[in-house]
C-alpha cells in the first residue's frame, strides 16, 4: 500500500520549515547564541550560505513527504482525526529519530548542551508546524 500524500501540503510544509528556521535562528531570537555556540561570526554567516540553504530545502521536502506518508499510514491504522494523527506521528518521529540521534551525535561531538536543546527544540517546532499543515490539508491528493 502506498499512502496518499497531498503534494500541496508537503510543499507548504517544506516552505514552513524555511520560515521557522529563519525566525528561530535570527539574531532577535536564538541566532546570537547559536552563532557563538557553533563558532560563527558576522563574516562566516555572510559567505557560503547558498549550499546549506539548497540542502535544507531538499531535506525539508523529504521530511515533509515522509511525515505526510507516515501520518497517512497512522490514519489508516488508527482512524480518527487526521490532524491528531499527524501531530502524534510528528512527535513520535521527532523523539525516536531526530532528538535521539541529535543527542547522541552532539554528546560525541562535545557540543554544548544548550546548543543541543536549541536544535532539537527547533526540530520539534518545525515538525509540529509541518504536521499541522499536513493534518489540515488531509490526505487527498486533490
Amino acid at each position: 500500500m502506498v499512502p496518499e500524500i497531498n503534494i500541496w501540503a508537503v510543499l507548504l510544509a517544506t516552505a514552513s520549515s524555511m520560515v521557522v528556521g529563519a525566525i528561530w535562528y535570527s539574531r532577535r531570537v536564538f541566532g546570537t547564541y547559536w552563532m557563538k555556540a557553533v563558532g560563527h561570526d558576522e563574516e562566516s554567516t555572510r559567505t557560503g550560505s547558498t549550499a546549506p540553504l539548497v540542502v535544507t530545502v531538499i531535506v525539508s521536502f523529504i521530511t515533509a513527504w515522509v511525515l505526510a506518508g507516515a501520518a497517512a499510514i497512522a490514519q489508516a491504522f488508527y482512524g480518527g482525526d487526521f490532524l491528531v494523527n499527524a501531530l502524534l506521528t510528528a512527535v513520535i518521529l521527532w523523539a525516536g529519530f531526530t532528538a535521539a540521534r541529535m543527542v547522541t551525535h552532539d554528546a560525541f561531538d562535545r557540543r554544548p548542551s544548550g546548543l543541543t536543546v536549541l536544535n532539537i527544540a527547533h526540530e520539534l517546532v518545525t515538525l509540529l508546524l509541518m504536521a499541522v499543515i499536513i493534518g489540515l490539508f488531509g490526505i487527498s491528493a486533490g
